[in-house]
């Protein structure tokens, strides 16, 4: 009997602190433009290039791809940075 009494105002808790919470405001800005990008066409990539670590060498390869819309519509670019061991030359 005493949770019968107790649930109804435990759910309107949980409800009226839900509603009040703030929701985030997504940013879409970057201090470094070289890791995402928004609007425009998809930029162009570099070249792979190949880095020697020592003992083994990297190879390193860029790719712009496309994650999503802001709110008004522009495109989000974000790169993608793979790297892969190779053979030194």
């Amino acid at each position: 009997m005493p949770l019968r009494r107790c649930l109804p105002a435990l759910l309107v808790t949980v409800l009226v602190a839900g509603c009040a919470s703030s929701t985030v405001a997504p940013r879409y800005t970057t201090e470094n433009p070289d890791v995402m990008r928004i609007g425009g066409e998809r930029p162009v990539g570099a070249n792979p290039r190949t880095e020697d670590a020592g003992s083994f060498c990297l190879e390193t390869t860029e790719r712009w791809n496309e994650h999503g819309r802001t709110p008004d519509g522009q495109t989000l670019w974000a790169k993608d940075t793979l790297r892969r061991v190779v053979p030194c030359q």
